[in-house]
């Protein structure tokens, strides 16, 4: 891992302070996905779809043996309370680490004997925000079918607000028709009393424990200081405001985190379970491996499974965010979050919902959610600077100004102006829903960030450096062509080396064999077959010996191969009958489609694009030149790739490595940024920072353009929070601000860099 990586992951809070790959005699000294132009020599690792997505690597280091959970926290609705809760988890001397999400309201905490440790939590977070319920997420109760109307959800607020706007109404009103002055007073101080009871009580609550800069009490001075200084309805009218101001807040929050959830959150309620000739709803989490379940047409598929009967066509879109559908039949592989188009199904159940792909997807962006980027963690230990410094000069604008002045009402005002600016929420709440909106919009296309870290150092890369199999290629090979040098036909040809290769499990030669099928060939098995380690195969077919294999097997037994001249792309198999070379087989690996595309996109965006690989050097070439790659190193080792890898950061700046070999883990590990195809190997996936699940090269570019537009945002949130405070606080300095605007830099940024956030979600990339 890079030091660049592992620091930031060393700086989150801490207590504040798979698979094996055999080969056969088609063998390389290199790379598991690799080529060799000298003959019939290639070792291939398995592709699999993995479905092994880990995240959370601030709890990497914990001890294993110390318990984790996950905690659901009910009614938190300030993100600067949140980080408060955070550090005084993590001063607990039992908790080895605590991270708390604002955004998806989950609390990670690292400590034995939890049951004994709730009640601290809850004391904790009751003590900050008295509304808050710590709830262990395995008893987190189910959302409601029936979604509530905008009313019904926020009921109370809303009246109140609506009460308190009729009583400042009727006082201002009185007190414009000349009214006796004890008739708008009344109004006013009722009105104030609805809404201002909570805030005043929960500020006096709050300071009992010692929260002296949380936003109630800033709030409650701040209005309170108002009516002393006579000024009765701008105290009401800023409450007013600022009530209003917090329900849009909380609004937009709650919606805007509904919408990201939403569209990662793809784990069905029930299903339909077939038994006989019935079919029974049952609750998904119910549902048995082995068990039956009906998919209809328009359905979501709810578990990973197979097709057991019927036919039809898959949207796979909404987990890898390929278009194309997919056509499935008995025996195909179902994945869950992928929608029926056409046909009725009945899908055998192979893994339950805990560990199918809806839960897997919807917990790494739970988990990624938790790694907080720099610039989070930044903001939020300035804003513990922030306030204190905005009170303390709030305290001497009232006091020293007065003193030389002597207009102590001017001045008391602009303090308590000053006081209600220092709220720090807007800033808080700026950045991490910018990058959940980022880690949102990826994985709505296929693209899974394993943390706002990821994201951070993806949009500062300046060089993207790809493996070549799997990665550009498709890692499956294919007959290219075939070419006759003696007495025999290409047809008679393919078949022979496909009779050699049918006791042949290597790609290589089930390749030949598919080829040879594909054009109607009649194979038979041959009365004697001998594989040569490393070299190929030996073959008795129809009373002819047969060699089939690279040039070492041809020198092996004798067979003149001057004749031979290698010109084109992939790995050749030389076939010789009775001693006399009759031609070669060229197998390559396809390039993937999208290839070309991806890297003239990545040049676009002025990205350096440089490829690695164990391939021999013309392979490499032959690819490179294929989708517009200048820069290739080949023949590589894993270590040399490490080596080549920090060569080019030297070059262009900080470096984007994909792969998906078991091979790559180092160098995806050692990169800036590693990314993995979701089609790769478990160690690669587990080494990288972000994940393809849709192992299209087209993604690549596609993750970096969500993460410059997902850190461009949250800069801007920090900047309109940090420029709409300063300028109302220097406007107020010069008497040109009142309370009013002060609100509307403390809740109405807030909303508005909530809005501004979730835009990332619709941006098309």
């Amino acid at each position: 891992m890079s030091e660049e990586k592992m620091q930031a992951e060393q700086e989150h809070c801490h207590c504040e302070g798979k698979c094996s790959h055999e080969g056969n005699h088609h063998s390389h000294d290199h790379e598991e996905h690799s080529h060799s132009h000298e003959g019939h020599s290639h070792a291939h690792g398995d592709h699999h779809h993995t479905e092994v997505i880990h995240t959370g690597h601030e709890f990497d280091h914990i001890d294993k043996k110390t318990e984790q959970r996950i905690y659901i926290l009910e009614g938190l609705g300030c993100a600067n309370c949140a980080a408060k809760m955070e550090r005084q988890i993590c001063a607990l001397p039992e908790v080895e680490m605590a991270v708390l999400t604002y955004a998806t309201k989950q609390l990670k905490v690292a400590a034995n004997h939890q049951e004994a440790l709730l009640p601290k939590l809850q004391e904790i977070c009751s003590s900050i925000e008295s509304e808050v319920t710590v709830v262990p997420k395995e008893e987190e109760k189910p959302l409601p079918k029936v979604k509530k109307s905008l009313f019904e959800e926020n009921k109370k607020e809303i009246l109140i607000i609506a009460a308190g706007a009729i009583l400042f109404a009727a006082g201002t009103i009185s007190e414009h028709m000349g009214m006796t002055p004890l008739y708008p007073a009344i109004g006013f101080v009722v009105a104030y009393v609805l809404l201002g009871w909570e805030i005043v009580w929960s500020a006096l609550k709050n300071l009992t424990k010692g929260h002296v800069f949380d936003e109630n009490f800033l709030m409650s001075v701040a209005t309170l200081a108002a009516f002393a200084i006579g000024d009765f309805a701008e105290a009401v009218g800023v409450m007013l405001f600022y009530r209003i101001g917090e329900l849009f807040e909380d609004i937009a929050v709650d919606r805007s985190r509904s919408q990201i959830m939403e569209a990662v959150d793809m784990r069905p309620e029930v299903v339909n379970r077939v038994e006989g000739s019935n079919v029974y709803e049952i609750p998904a989490k119910s549902a048995e491996v082995g068990d039956i379940l009906l998919i209809r047409p328009g359905d979501r598929i709810p578990l990973d499974g197979t097709v057991a009967e019927g036919t039809s066509r898959i949207d796979t879109s909404p987990v890898t965010g390929e278009p194309v559908p997919v056509a499935v039949s008995p025996g195909s592989s179902l994945v869950s979050g992928c929608v029926n188009e056409q046909g009725v199904l009945k899908m055998r159940v192979e893994k339950k919902l805990s560990e199918s792909m809806v839960t897997k997807i919807l917990d790494s962006v739970e988990n990624a959610a938790a790694s907080k980027p720099k610039l989070d963690r930044f903001i939020t230990r300035f804003a513990r600077v922030y306030t204190p410094i905005v009170v303390l000069a709030a305290v001497l604008t009232a006091i020293i100004p007065s003193m030389i002045t002597g207009d102590w009402n001017h001045w008391i005002y602009t303090a308590i102006t000053f006081l209600v600016i220092s709220c720090p929420c807007a800033l808080v709440l700026s950045v991490p829903l910018a990058f959940f909106s980022g880690i949102g919009a990826g994985s709505k296309r296929g693209i899974l960030f394993k943390g706002g870290v990821s994201i951070e150092a993806l949009k500062d890369v300046k060089a993207v450096v790809m493996d070549k199999t799997g990665t550009i290629t498709k890692g499956e090979f294919q007959v290219q062509s075939v070419v006759p040098k003696g007495r025999i036909g290409m047809e008679e040809l393919l078949r022979k080396a496909a009779e050699c290769e049918l006791g042949s499990t290597h790609p290589i030669g089930t390749s030949i064999v598919e080829a040879a099928r594909e054009k109607g060939l009649t194979l038979v098995r041959p009365k004697e077959a001998e594989e040569i380690s490393g070299k190929g195969i030996r073959a008795v077919i129809e009373e002819q010996e047969v060699l089939c294999g690279n040039r070492a097997l041809m020198e092996k037994y004798q067979v003149d191969t001057r004749s031979f001249e290698y010109t084109e792309y992939g790995t050749e198999v030389l076939i010789a009958v009775n001693g006399e070379l009759s031609g070669y087989i060229v197998i390559a690996d396809a390039l993937k489609e999208e290839a070309v595309r991806a890297v003239e996109t990545l040049k676009k965006e002025h990205l350096a694009a440089a490829m690695l690989t164990g391939d021999a050097r013309d392979s490499a070439r032959a690819v490179a030149d294929a989708v517009g790659l200048q820069e290739i190193y080949a023949q590589l080792l894993p270590q040399e790739k490490l080596e080549h890898l920090q060569m080019i950061r030297k070059k262009y700046g900080p470096v984007m490595f994909v792969g998906d070999g078991i091979n790559d883990a180092p160098v995806l590990a050692g990169a800036d940024v590693g990314a993995a195809m979701g089609s790769g190997a478990d160690a690669a996936i587990e080494a990288a920072d972000v994940v393809f699940m849709t192992s299209s090269v087209e993604a690549i570019p596609d993750s970096i353009r969500i993460a410059r537009v997902t850190g461009k945002i949250a800069m801007q949130n920090v900047v309109f929070a940090l420029a709409i405070k300063a300028l109302v606080m220097l406007l107020g300095f010069f008497g040109a601000a009142n309370m009013w605007m002060a609100v509307f830099a403390d809740t109405g940024v807030a909303m508005l860099c909530v809005l501004n956030s979730i835009r990332i979600l619709y941006r098309k990339f």
